[in-house]
C-alpha cells in the first residue's frame, strides 16, 4: 500500500483490527488455559461437596427437579444448534465452498458490483479504511463496479471522494453520492436504493449492502459472488464478523462472546437455508428484489401496529427489515462463516451506557420483527427456523425461571441452596464456554462470567422492552429517538399502562414457577369459593 492510500493518522484513530487468521488448537488452548479449567472445575466440585448443600433437602427437592429440567432442555437446544453448527462447517458449507471455487477459478464474475454504504460523522481514518477495503475487493474481482454513498453531511462525502481520487485511479469504479434530505440510516438507504432503481441494474447483479464502520477483510467477495452463480435460488447472504473495539477490556470481552454465539447460531440456522438477520454490517444480496418498490418501502418506512403504542416507524434494525422482506418471498440466505471483516466500535468513557444502548436496540429489533415473522408460520419457512424464532420469545422468560427459584429458596428456607445453584451455575457456564471457545479467536476464562451477565442482562432488557416496543434510542447514528417521550397526558398513560403491564408478566412468573416448585401453595378452587361466599355475607345485595 503506498503512502498516498495509507489511512490518514487522526485525533481518534480507528481501533487497530485483529489477525484475520484462525488460530491453531495450540495458539488457543495453552497449557495455562488448561491448567486454569482443571483448577477451575476442581474448585466447583470442591466447593459443592464440602459447602452446605441443600439440593436435595425434601423440602427443595422439587426446586432442584424444575431447575434441572429447565437446564436439560435449554442445553439440549444449545447441543442442537451446536451439532448443526458442526455438520454445516464442516460437512455442508465445504462442499458449496468447492462448488463456488471451480466457478470462480472457471473465469465467472458478475456482470457489475454495486457496494451501497451509508456513513454518518465516521472518523477520517475508520472511512478511509472502509474505503480501501473495498478498493481491494474491486480490484481482486476485476469488474465494474459502483459505490452508491447513502450520506447527509458534505465532509463524509468529501473524505471518500479524496480517497477514490488518491486511490481508485486504476480501477473501474463510479461514487455515485445520493444526499438524503430526511435524518436516518433507513432514509439514506431508501433513497440510495430509488436511485439504484433508475439505474440499469440487471435482476442478477451483486449488491453489497456495508456500513460505514465495516473494514472487509482481503477475498471476503471472493468467497461470497460465486454462492449466487452456484445457487440461482439464493437472494442473500451475510458474513462473519469480529470486533475492533476501542472500550474497556470488559466490553471488548463481551463483545467477543456475543460474535462467538452469533457463529454458532449462524451456521445452525443457515443449515436450513436460512438466516435470522441480513447483518446490516456486511450482506450481500442478488439485485432482483432490492430495487423492486416494495423492498424499498420496507426498508424507509417499516413500521408495527401495537394494542398500546398505536402505529410506529422503526429506526433501527433495517437489516430485519430486508431479512422480513426476503423471509416473506420464501427466498433462501445463507451465512458465510470464511467472508471476514471488521465492525469498529469507538465507546466513550466507561462503556455502560453504550453496552445499555446497544442492549436495549438489539432486543427491540428483535421483539419487534419475531412476532409477525412468527406470525407467517412454518409453512413460509423451514420448521427449524420457525421454532427458532418461537424459542427467542420463550427464552427470554425461561432464563429468569432460575434465578428466580433459587433467590426465592434461600429467601424462605436458607442461603445453602443460593450457594449451590452459584456453584452448579459456574459449571455449566464454563461447559457451554467449552462451545464457545471453539468458535473464538481467542479463549477468555472469564467467559462464563459475562455468559451468565449477557443471559440475564439480555432476559431483562427484554422483558422490559416487550410492553414498549415504540420506545427507540439509536445513539450511534444522531441519537435518534421517537416522539413517545414527548410529555403529556397520554404519553403518562401509555407508560404507566406498560408498567403495568410488565409487572403483571413477571408476577404471574415468579407465582407461577415458585408454585410449581412447592415452594408456596395457591388457595383451592374450595377455599376461593368459600370466600367469596364470606364475602357475599358481608355485602348483601351488591354481590350475586
Amino acid at each position: 500500500m503506498s503512502s498516498a492510500c495509507a489511512p490518514a493518522q487522526t485525533a481518534h484513530p480507528a481501533p487497530e483490527c485483529c489477525d484475520p487468521r484462525w488460530p491453531g488448537w495450540r495458539e488457543k488452548w495453552t497449557p495455562r488455559v488448561l491448567w486454569f479449567l482443571f483448577v477451575y472445575f476442581g474448585l466447583c466440585l470442591i466447593a459443592l461437596d464440602h459447602l452446605p448443600n441443600t439440593l436435595w433437602d425434601p423440602r427443595l427437592r422439587q426446586v432442584t427437579i424444575v431447575i434441572g429440567a429447565l437446564g436439560i432442555w435449554r442445553y439440549s437446544w444449545w447441543l442442537t444448534h451446536a451439532v448443526r453448527a458442526f455438520i454445516y462447517g464442516r460437512v455442508a458449507y465445504p462442499r458449496m465452498r468447492r462448488q463456488a471455487e471451480t466457478v470462480w477459478q472457471s473465469g465467472w464474475r458478475p456482470r457489475h458490483l454495486h457496494f451501497l454504504v451509508t456513513t454518518f460523522r465516521e472518523h477520517r481514518e475508520t472511512t478511509e479504511k472502509v474505503m480501501l477495503g473495498i478498493c481491494r475487493e474491486v480490484r481482486a474481482c476485476g469488474v465494474p463496479a459502483t459505490l452508491w454513498l447513502g450520506s447527509s453531511e458534505p465532509k463524509d462525502e468529501g473524505i471518500i471522494a479524496d480517497f477514490l481520487d488518491r486511490c481508485a485511479g486504476d480501477l473501474d469504479l463510479t461514487l455515485r453520492i445520493v444526499r438524503q434530505n430526511r435524518p436516518g440510516k433507513r432514509m439514506a438507504l431508501g433513497l440510495a436504493l430509488r436511485a439504484m432503481s433508475r439505474s440499469v441494474l440487471h435482476r442478477d447483479d451483486v449488491v453489497v449492502f456495508m456500513d460505514g464502520d465495516f473494514i472487509a477483510a482481503p477475498g471476503a467477495l471472493a468467497r461470497c459472488l460465486p454462492l449466487f452463480q452456484v445457487y440461482p435460488d439464493l437472494h442473500a447472504l451475510t458474513t462473519d464478523e469480529e470486533v475492533a473495539c476501542e472500550a474497556p477490556q470488559w466490553a471488548r470481552i463481551w463483545l467477543s462472546l456475543r460474535f462467538a454465539q452469533r457463529r454458532i447460531t449462524m451456521q445452525s440456522h443457515a443449515l436450513s437455508g436460512r438466516v435470522l438477520t441480513l447483518t446490516g454490517r456486511m450482506s450481500v444480496f442478488r439485485a432482483e428484489h432490492v430495487t423492486k418498490l416494495a423492498f424499498i418501502r420496507m426498508l424507509e418506512a417499516d413500521y408495527l401496529d401495537h394494542w398500546l403504542w398505536g402505529r410506529f416507524r422503526f429506526l433501527s434494525g433495517d437489516d430485519k427489515s430486508t431479512w422480513f422482506y426476503l423471509l416473506q418471498q420464501g427466498a433462501r440466505m445463507l451465512y458465510v462463516p470464511d467472508a471476514f471483516g471488521y465492525t469498529v466500535e469507538v465507546f466513550e468513557g466507561k462503556g455502560y451506557r453504550r453496552m445499555a444502548l446497544n442492549f436495549q436496540r438489539w432486543s427491540g429489533n428483535m421483539l419487534r420483527n419475531g412476532a409477525r415473522a412468527i406470525a407467517l408460520g412454518p409453512r413460509r419457512m423451514p420448521f427449524f427456523i420457525w421454532w427458532c424464532l418461537v424459542d427467542q420469545r420463550i427464552a427470554m422468560w425461561t432464563m429468569l425461571v432460575a434465578p428466580m427459584l433459587a433467590v426465592s429458596s434461600a429467601i424462605l428456607h436458607g442461603a445453602e441452596y443460593l450457594i449451590a445453584y452459584i456453584i452448579l451455575t459456574a459449571v455449566s457456564r464454563m461447559l457451554l464456554s467449552l462451545f464457545l471457545f471453539m468458535h473464538a479467536r481467542k479463549i477468555y476464562v472469564s467467559w462464563p462470567f459475562f455468559l451468565y451477565l449477557n443471559q440475564m442482562v439480555n432476559a431483562a432488557v427484554k422483558v422490559h422492552a416487550v410492553s414498549r416496543l415504540a420506545h427507540q434510542r439509536w445513539a450511534n447514528r444522531g441519537d435518534q429517538r421517537l416522539d413517545f417521550d414527548v410529555p403529556g397526558l397520554a404519553t403518562t398513560s401509555r407508560n404507566l399502562m406498560a408498567s403495568y403491564v410488565t409487572a403483571v408478566y413477571v408476577a404471574c412468573l415468579l407465582i407461577g414457577v415458585i408454585h410449581s416448585a412447592a415452594l408456596i401453595e395457591l388457595p383451592s378452587a374450595a377455599i376461593l369459593g368459600s370466600f367469596w361466599f364470606e364475602l357475599a355475607q358481608l355485602l348483601p345485595g351488591r354481590i350475586s
